[in-house]
């Protein structure tokens, strides 16, 4: 009878990469960004744990879209209240705030429960081309 490997929690080897994302597809980076963060690119991946890495994503604000999303893709947030409904386009949500479009774009592929939101908090984005994660000494990949 053979039993499934469970990586012990301190046996987890959590690296720190570093993603440009000037000039990327906003789907296929999330996609990938999202299977970082899960773990699925590891050999000890279980999908009840964290075993993922973290990630570091660079140059937001140069995220790419095709065709007319940049004037028809919508972004909504509600206050809570009736009638807090708030839709802005992809460019206005990219002038106020860059960061925010990659987040949403990879909070949506990661699962929605416990584990879903504390891989979250292993994503960094930024806006422009510096980060404060020096010292993680994170690897950058090309994606």
């Amino acid at each position: 009878m053979f039993k499934t490997y469970i990586p012990p929690v301190q046996e987890i080897d959590k690296k720190w990469y570093v993603v440009d994302a000037a000039d990327k597809r906003l789907g296929r980076l999330a996609t990938e960004i999202a299977s970082i963060l899960r773990g699925k690119n590891k050999p000890t991946f279980t999908p009840n744990m964290d075993t993922g890495d973290f990630v570091i994503v660079i140059n937001a604000e140069k995220v790419d879209v095709t065709g007319n999303k940049r004037q028809q893709k919508l972004y909504r947030r509600h206050s809570g209240r009736p009638g807090g409904m708030k839709v802005e386009t992809f460019d206005q949500l990219q002038n106020r705030i860059p960061e925010r479009i990659i987040e949403k774009a990879v909070k949506g592929m990661l699962p929605k429960n416990a584990l879903g939101r504390k891989l979250f908090t292993n994503l960094k984005v930024y806006a422009g081309p510096e980060h404060p994660h020096a010292a993680q000494k994170p690897e950058a990949i090309n994606i």
